[in-house]
């Protein structure tokens, strides 16, 4: 099964130029950049693994990333 990428320049592509300026001018959106860049990182590399991850566990991360995705869309809007 192919994996999609949620990056946020994917997630959002009608916002790349903003996403840019944003990570070079504001450091609360840096910070929650970087922590929505790690949850997807975390996420699909234990989508690619073989071993077992409870649901859980899954589950949060996925909430965290879409949480942080909502504060960062938010961000982009205004």
């Amino acid at each position: 099964m192919a994996l999609e990428h949620h990056d946020l320049a994917h997630e959002f592509p009608e916002f790349k130029e903003r996403i840019h300026e944003l990570k070079m001018n504001d450091a609360h959106f840096q910070k929650l950049f970087g922590q929505y860049d790690e949850a997807t990182t975390k996420i699909e590399a234990l989508e690619k693994e073989e071993s077992p991850v409870a649901d859980e566990t899954m589950e949060d991360l996925k909430k965290q990333r879409l949480a942080l995705k909502d504060d960062l869309y938010a961000m982009l809007k205004g």
